[in-house]
């Protein structure tokens, strides 16, 4: 932040309260004034945003380097215990969690099954064998919406297909409506 922008600020925040609240905007030059202050703001918001991410930035830092003094040691003793409860399992199938005071090891076994590896080939596969219920069909609405067109018919309107000037079912008609985006130069 300038300091220009600081005497903005400071112009702003020796203002009495009574006098900022009943602040109108009545024509250019006020508006002019205004952004001015909203720019200045917009800088010092930045520069607190900076700093809060330097300091964030050193204590994550800080962490990484903490944690990475300690990782070893974690994984270390994180294979002893599989290890320990992998024996225990083969003893014993029914050992699938060994409790202790300060922690549990928790061992579970899955099932073979079926991953999806080659989309084309399935899709081949279940197109060939008539199991059509396993194809999912839906609307590529992006696309359909390039020629779709509301348009007043008899009063009502309406949304129209363009490309065979059908009027389009299931189709809702979201109303036009007017916002306003503030934007600062800084």
């Amino acid at each position: 932040m300038n300091e220009l922008q600081q005497a903005e600020l400071q112009e702003w925040e020796e203002q009495p309260v009574e006098e900022r609240q009943h602040f109108e905007i009545t024509n250019m030059e006020s508006l002019t004034w205004a952004f001015r202050k909203l720019a200045a703001y917009k800088a010092k918001e930045n520069e607190i945003a900076k700093i809060a991410q330097q300091e964030r930035q050193r204590i994550d830092d800080w962490e990484a380097e903490q944690k990475k003094s300690i990782q070893g040691d974690m994984e270390f003793f994180e294979s002893l215990i599989q290890r320990y409860h992998a024996k225990q399992l083969a003893e014993n199938p029914k050992a699938k969690t060994l409790s202790t005071p300060f922690g549990k090891s928790k061992s579970r076994t899955s099932k073979p099954a079926p991953e999806k590896q080659d989309e084309n080939k399935l899709l081949e596969y279940i197109t060939e064998n008539g199991l059509d219920e396993f194809i999912k069909k839906s609307v590529k609405w992006g696309d359909l919406k390039k020629n779709l067109k509301v348009t007043d018919i008899d009063g009502k309107a309406v949304v129209v297909d363009t490309t065979t000037g059908m009027y389009v079912p299931g189709v809702a008609i979201k109303p036009a409506q007017t916002t306003f985006n503030v934007e600062v130069t800084e």
